[in-house]
């Protein structure tokens, strides 16, 4: 027969087929194998490294760990599925030596040990940085899906929305409640019922939503999940399509595009997170210098001028937040700052002159105006600068202009974690694994 034939299934071999001879010399499972054995995982912290002389015999922790990063690195984190995997899959089967744990155990495992594989991915990040394989920085963010709907998450904003949605409710079946009385005994009396008990509903709704209240004001950022008590509401591109869960920061290497450093948070914006970012990926590579790429939703000045005192130099883009441009006039990014007069030279050619210095929620701010501004309206706010960060920040702008081109190439570092993690988190593989 001209196809090609596979082997029968009944067919007895004289010397059985070694399992190590089912994985290729290059395949990345056999890395995982070297890297796993050789760490010290006692030191790390990880349970169970010292088997109890009594009782039944438990795995080892490299076994477990094993699992784990091979699960990470193939995108199977259920706990549940690595369970079928270790039965299954001949990569597995290799790496644990036919063994195969049970999900709780899996799941036990990772519950258990959770510091000690954080300290597993500074090991990793500490050979990157042996082997050479780091050079500067890109640092990107991501909203992690949480176990917790928008329904069962409240803000102040959403509390008194919600209040105001019930109180129309309870108005409009009063309103029918009194229609019904006009008719007097034409009106159906299952109708008068089925209203009575909708607005004893919504009344009882209201008390829930009254004391959940109380609970909301007395949190640090006014904000309240109801099941996963950590999750907070972060807000996306599009209108209303916010999620609630967690903001993943990242910092990756732009070399080898590998994931120097890592951490999650609840704040809702990144502003507040780059020189923590930045500091963090530094100390990981060990460097007393580093070079920072990030996108505008980094722009902080205090965070720039802190980055700019430890010694880390940072380019992302100046976000353009001026309604000027859509009204038809100059923007901001269109005065030029001539630091031996002190004063702004607009496109036109006239002089803006310092006039007065401010304070508006604790930065310094000099104002700048002329007269001569035919389209200025006589209570326009005048231009401004953050005088306290002014010569700081004049060097880092002209820098951020000379490194666009590093700007638009941080796509390319940060778009494969990036991409990776909004995949994983829009098929569910970011949810906590059944146990």
């Amino acid at each position: 027969m001209r196809f090609v034939m596979g082997q029968d299934r009944s067919q007895s071999t004289l010397f059985p087929a070694l399992l190590d001879d089912y994985i290729g010399d290059d395949n990345p499972v056999r890395a995982i194998d070297v890297f796993v054995d050789e760490l010290r995982l006692g030191d790390l912290g990880f349970d169970g490294v010292q088997p109890h002389a009594t009782g039944r015999p438990a795995y080892h922790p490299a076994t477990l760990l094993k699992i784990y990063v091979y699960g990470y690195l193939n995108r199977v984190q259920s706990s549940r599925r690595l369970e079928r995997e270790c039965q299954r899959n001949i990569e597995l089967v290799w790496l644990t030596g036919r063994l195969a744990p049970d999900f709780k155990t899996i799941a036990d495992f990772r519950k258990d040990n959770g510091e000690a594989i954080r300290n597993v991915c500074r090991e990793f990040v500490v050979l990157c940085r042996r082997i050479d394989l780091f050079s500067d920085a890109s640092s990107t963010a991501a909203s992690s899906k949480a176990v917790n709907t928008r329904d069962r998450n409240f803000t102040q904003a959403k509390m008194q929305r919600r209040l105001e949605q019930i109180d129309e409710s309870i108005n409009r079946y009063l309103s029918q409640l009194d229609s019904a009385d006009r008719q007097g005994l034409t009106a159906p009396e299952a109708k008068i019922t089925r209203l009575n008990e909708k607005i004893a509903t919504l009344r009882q709704e209201i008390q829930r939503l009254n004391t959940l209240n109380t609970q909301l004001m007395q949190t640090e950022d006014k904000q309240i999940s109801l099941t996963d008590p950590d999750a907070r509401s972060m807000a996306t591109s599009g209108r209303g399509s916010g999620i609630v869960g967690y903001n993943v920061q990242s910092a990756v290497d732009t070399k080898h595009h590998l994931i120097v450093s890592h951490e999650v948070t609840n704040i809702g914006d990144d502003r507040s997170q780059l020189s923590h970012m930045a500091e963090q990926a530094r100390s990981a590579l060990d460097a007393e210098t580093l070079e920072v790429v990030a996108d505008r939703g980094y722009y902080a000045g205090e965070e720039i001028l802190a980055c700019e005192e430890a010694g880390i130099t940072v380019y992302l883009p100046k976000p353009m937040t001026s309604p000027a441009k859509a009204e038809g006039r100059f923007g901001k990014q269109d005065f030029v700052y001539v630091a031996e007069d002190d004063v702004y030279r607009c496109p036109a050619g006239e002089r803006l002159t310092y006039r007065y210095t401010s304070e508006e929620e604790g930065k310094t701010l000099r104002c700048y105006w002329t007269t001569a501004c035919a389209h200025r309206k006589p209570n326009a706010r005048p231009a401004r600068n953050a005088g306290s960060n002014a010569g700081s920040t004049k060097p880092f702008l002209k820098r951020c202009k000379r490194g666009s081109t590093a700007i638009r190439a941080r796509c390319a570092f940060v778009v494969r974690p990036w991409s990776t993690h909004l995949e994983r988190s829009s098929r569910g593989w970011d949810q906590p694994t059944s146990r």
